[in-house]
Formats: structure tokens, sequence, C-alpha cells
């Protein structure tokens, strides 16, 4: 017993000497890259990638196909996708904006008709063109290392045989749970029993698992033209939307140069518009005039100025 205890002292002692860590994890060290994102699975998944050859762009297509099913309410094929590819040999950045513009037939006019005056804040005519699966096929056509179709076998599986939902997304389905009732696809997917699935309990959505089945099959193009484009449109007619086989077929990624500017000595790179980075460098401007770096990070001083640094990008952002 006395061994035990001067052991487990001098383990503390260690421990205090060592570099302050007050959160909950360690640090994760490697040679072979890391999945860093949201959720676990997801970040498995990634890194499962790495460790079998694969390049970041395969690791991180990966990872956002399984967030696209464990995170329905955060990210999903019906969305963009904006990303930057960093050379590590050269250090080259490589920029590329995957989201998609408006139907064509959403005009001014046309929302006029509807008694709109404005884009309204939800509904199927805030709906795009989707842009994500042709962002991931163009940035693994460009990048990647691993076959397409092996991407996607992680969020098959789990899309086939189910995820335990873990306590933060339960609270977020939880809070989407008015909206999902009132629309029937939604409904029947989302809300199993006819409510959010509870914490722990295991979640299937084979309906995704076929959508990725086609989707690593027949690449981007089964997704702008195939079956999958024509459950699309079936849902914007019945929603009264205006996006048509043309919409999704005439879709196109663009290849941007990232923009960037200086903070404190650290060269920050964003994408340029549409994407919100240019907002995000103009905060860092604007809190740069300010000796921030030597308050307290959560003083009124430091909250003040970022607060407002904030309020004056998003402002900027809507001109």
């Amino acid at each position: 017993m006395i061994l035990r205890a001067v052991l487990i002292a001098l383990s503390l002692i260690t421990a205090a000497h060592a570099q302050e860590r007050w959160q909950s994890r360690s640090m994760v060290i490697t040679r072979g890259g890391i999945a860093a994102t949201s959720q676990t699975l997801a970040s498995q998944a990634g890194a499962a990638i790495l460790a079998r050859g694969g390049s970041a762009v395969d690791a991180a297509i990966a990872a956002n196909a399984v967030l696209g099913l464990v995170e329905p309410m955060m990210s999903g094929i019906g969305g963009d996708l904006f990303a930057i590819y960093r050379d590590a040999k050269s250090g080259k950045l490589t920029g590329i904006n995957a989201s998609g513009v408006a139907p064509r037939g959403l005009s001014l006019d046309a929302l006029r008709k509807r008694g709109l005056s404005a884009i309204p804040s939800g509904g199927i005519h805030t709906v795009t063109v989707p842009g994500a699966v042709a962002g991931w096929a163009d940035m693994h056509k460009r990048f990647g290392k691993l076959p397409w179709a092996d991407l996607f076998a992680p969020a098959i599986y789990y899309a086939e045989h189910g995820f335990p939902v873990t306590e933060i997304i339960q609270f977020d389905w939880q809070d989407s749970a008015s909206k999902l009732n009132g629309d029937d696809n939604a409904k029947r997917i989302y809300l199993p029993e006819g409510r959010p699935p509870a914490v722990g309990e295991i979640f299937k959505n084979p309906g995704l698992a076929r959508a990725y089945k086609l989707i690593a099959k027949e690449g981007a193009r089964g997704f702008y033209r195939g079956e999958i484009a024509q459950a699309i449109l079936r849902t914007s007619k019945r929603l009264g939307g205006t996006m048509t086989a043309e919409d999704l077929r005439a879709h196109e990624s663009e290849w941007v140069t990232p923009i960037e500017t200086t903070y404190r000595g650290w060269k920050v790179s964003e994408l340029p518009p549409n994407s919100q980075g240019i907002g995000t460098l103009e905060m860092l401007n604007v809190m740069e005039q300010f000796p921030i770096n030597e308050w307290e990070p959560l003083s009124l001083n430091a909250l003040d100025v970022k607060i407002e640094a904030q309020k004056l990008a998003f402002q900027d952002q809507r001109q």
C-alpha cells in the first residue's frame, strides 16, 4: 500500500509539471494526419480513409458524407460546399466554391406574383441548386487518391445499420421537430414514431443509404441527372418551387483564389464572396486596431470589441 501511494504521488507530481490541460482530452499527435469534425463517427471515417493512404480530400469527403447522416440539421447533399485545399509541398492554396445558383424561374417578377416583396427566410423559395456533390466530385478528381466509391462506405454502413444519437444532436433535432412535422417526407424520415429519436436511440436512414449508393456508383451525374434529381424536382414541384432539370444539369463548381489578410503576424485565408469568409477577415482587421491580445479573453473590453467587429462585418456582408 505504501509503494502504491508513492507511485500515485509521483504520477501526480509528473502531471503537475506537464503542460496544463484543462480540457478533458489529451492532445492528438500523429504522423498520419488528423480528421476533426463535430461528430465522432465522422471523424473516425475520415481517419480511417487517411490510414488507408487516402488524401486529405478523400478523408474530408468521407467525413462530410457521414455528417450528412448523423447531423442532418447541419449538412447534407442538399446543401452547398466551400473548401480550401493546401498543398503541403508548395504551400499553394486552392479554393472551390461549390454553391448553387437560384432556379432560373425564381425571378423578381415570379416572387411578386406570389405576393412576396423579398426572398423569404424559409421555405421552397430559399432553395438553390445543391452544390455539395459536384464539389465532392471536382475535389476528388483533382486531389483524391482512393477510389470514389470507397469514400461512401462508412456513411452507407451507418445509414443502413444505424447510429446512436448523441446529446447535442438530439437537442438540435428536438428543436427542429415542429418544422419537420410540417412536411410529410421530413416527418416520415426524421420523426420515426412521430418524434425525434432520443439520446442513445439507434437511427437509420435507408433512403439516404440508397442515395449514397447511387452517388458512389454513378458519381455526380447520378445526383444531377438521375434518380436523385427526379426526386428533387418532384419535391420542388409539390411545394410550389420553380427548379427544373436544366437548373440541375447546368450546375458547375467554381475554382477560386482565396483572399487573405494578416492578424498579428499570422496570415489568414478565406474564400471570396459569395462565401462569408470576407466577413471573418474584416473582423480580424477591426480587432487588430485594439490591444485585444493584452486583455482577458472574456473581459468586457475584449467582448465589446469582438461584438462590434462582428456587427460591422455582418452589416457589410449584407450590402
